[in-house]
């Protein structure tokens, strides 16, 4: 048994993935009270201040502080984006700026883009011609795979769902 799963019960884990036999040979349920909770530091009381005051930005912009229309939005497309820098333990803003909305075109493009508009956002020509030229949803790959006889099917709701 490798030494960092030494006092851990259960062995099916060990070999292959499987997180509910972990789980279910390991778990000790806490029937304490929350006594051994610690209150927010001056850091979060500061951070959730900032917070806060950008969320009324927000409400009173008519819901959206910012939003992206440049770059689609990815695990890795952006490099880290804070609140304060210096008072933050854990980075993960989805944008490069906090409440900035990301965008999302891979469920489809015109969604993507009537949300940019209804907000006064102008959304890439660029992404535009991408999403419309080059990329198609998962919808309308299978859709481009069904033949004209699955399609009549569709129509007359004799198939529903995906084949």
């Amino acid at each position: 048994m490798k030494e960092q799963w030494q006092g851990f019960k259960g062995s099916k884990w060990q070999d292959e993935v499987d997180v509910r036999d972990f789980i279910q040979n390991n778990y000790k349920p806490y029937n304490g009270d929350e006594s051994f909770l610690e209150g927010p530091t001056e850091s979060t009381n500061t951070l959730w201040e900032k917070l806060q005051k950008l969320q009324k930005e927000e409400r009173a912009k008519g819901g959206v502080l910012d939003m992206e229309t440049e770059v689609v939005s990815s695990l890795t497309a952006y490099g880290p984006g804070y609140l304060d820098k210096d008072l933050e333990k854990v980075v993960g803003l989805q944008t490069d700026k906090p409440l900035k909305r990301a965008f999302m075109p891979y469920g489809g493009i015109r969604m993507s883009e009537e949300a940019c508009e209804t907000y006064g956002y102008k959304p890439s020509e660029k992404l535009h011609e991408i999403f419309t030229k080059y990329h198609k949803t998962h919808n309308d790959a299978v859709f481009s795979a069904y033949t004209p006889e699955m399609r009549l099917a569709r129509r007359n709701k004799i198939v529903t769902g995906l084949p």
